[in-house]
């Protein structure tokens, strides 16, 4: 696909890039086939190529409108797109630029723009955790569309007080502590039993990936070379001692953000070597079992409830990690199973999606959860805090991380 950039977009890095990308299109449709929000909504503009065509023509200069915002924010950013395309359209770089292109040429009304401001401040904010506990408290008298958003105290149980040789570092995240803490800790006692030891990084904070997909990607990317600073003494530590061995992120989404800072910062002359050394050592924990399965298999007790898997998006889209899951929990002994029904596509979570987008996102999640419960299981599994707790917010059956399901195994 050729296009002609506007003056304004020539010889800028966000110009360069989404002109790269451009031509790499080749208006085949491939990706609409495979695109949640055109399911639901039919609208050639509620699909890649659509919103691919829409920001080519902002690029080329033409004034955007708030049906152009619209059609880019509903999209769900989960890059099934990037899966489908045969030519390598980096989806994702390109929607990223146009929704900040569009979003500094076209205002939004006042309540949106609270709503996004509250989002990009509040989730990675310290007072989160004190938030989240309040209303955990009260969790019984909130309405019912608040309630969702709230889950029930958790006890996140002992973290491993062993040291081991072998080290890696674990992102605890922005909001993961104080919705679901067992997560991280659960992390770190499989880990444990493994002999590998989990670091956190007491000043790393939030990935950078709620302000930066919310438009704010300059407070995004401080986010991220915080992270760096403070990951760089257990990565490279000053007395020449070896560093961590890997950052482990236990939420895809985080993942795949951290695995792109590479990218993002690739511009900054202070952070880019620093970044890609950081993205080149971050593995999502599932690309650890490979070497845990055979150091876990005597010791985790095999369990007979069938477990319906999620794969995110941002696993098997953003990291293009696809079937090591179910694959390995199957050698543990687990009966685990993805839906053989659309397991490629979104829950409708998608970050802050949806609380931005709840029609769309709840129609997702039911759909979703009806092809699950199809396989009639015990548990539902999935890799991505968001997801889990979207999922839950819709059904009975409980809902966790995979991580947890073996803790237990190897408690019992």
């Amino acid at each position: 696909m050729q296009t002609n950039l506007a003056p304004e977009f020539q010889n800028t890095p966000d110009g360069i890039e989404a002109e790269a990308i451009l031509r790499k299109c080749v208006h085949c449709g491939f990706c609409t086939a495979t695109c949640p929000t055109y399911q639901l909504l039919g609208d050639e503009l509620d699909g890649p190529r659509g919103r691919i065509y829409l920001m080519k023509q902002v690029l080329e200069g033409e004034t955007p409108t708030r049906k152009t915002q619209l059609h880019l924010d509903r999209c769900l950013t989960c890059r099934n797109c990037e899966s489908t395309c045969p030519s390598g359209v980096q989806y994702g770089h390109l929607v990223d630029i146009g929704r900040k292109i569009v979003d500094q040429k076209v205002g939004r009304p006042a309540g949106e723009r609270a709503l996004r401001w509250a989002l990009k401040e509040g989730l990675p904010s310290p007072l989160f955790g004190p938030a989240m506990a309040l209303g955990q408290s009260v969790r019984g008298l909130l309405p019912a569309s608040l309630k969702a958003k709230v889950p029930p105290r958790q006890d996140a149980g002992a973290w491993p007080t062993r040291s081991h040789a072998r080290k890696v570092l674990m992102l605890a995240g922005c909001v993961q502590p104080a919705m679901m803490p067992n997560i991280n800790s659960a992390t770190a006692r499989v880990l444990d039993a493994a002999g590998i030891q989990t670091v956190v990084a007491g000043n790393a904070g939030c990935c950078g990936a709620v302000k930066f997909h919310l438009n704010d990607q300059d407070g995004g990317m401080a986010q991220m070379r915080a992270n760096i600073d403070a990951w760089w003494p257990h990565v490279a530590p000053a007395d020449g001692a070896s560093g961590v061995e890997a950052i482990v992120m236990n939420a895809s989404g985080c993942g795949v953000t951290v695995k792109e800072y590479g990218h993002i910062l690739r511009h900054d002359a202070a952070y880019a070597a620093k970044a890609a050394r950081i993205s080149a050592l971050t593995k999502d924990l599932s690309e650890l079992l490979p070497e845990l399965v055979p150091l876990l298999r005597e010791r985790v007790a095999a369990r007979a409830g069938l477990v319906a898997y999620h794969p995110p998006c941002t696993l098997q889209h953003g990291q293009q990690l696809k079937g090591g899951v179910e694959r390995h929990l199957a050698e543990l002994g687990f009966q685990i199973r993805a839906s053989v029904n659309e397991p490629h596509l979104c829950c409708g979570s998608a970050g802050t999606y949806s609380v931005l987008n709840p029609d769309i996102a709840t129609q997702l999640r039911d759909r979703k959860l009806g092809h699950l419960h199809q396989l009639q299981p015990e548990v539902i599994a999935s890799a991505n805090i968001g997801c889990i707790s979207h999922l839950q917010s819709g059904c009975a059956t409980p809902v966790k991380h995979w991580v947890e399901l073996l803790d237990e195994a190897l408690a019992d």
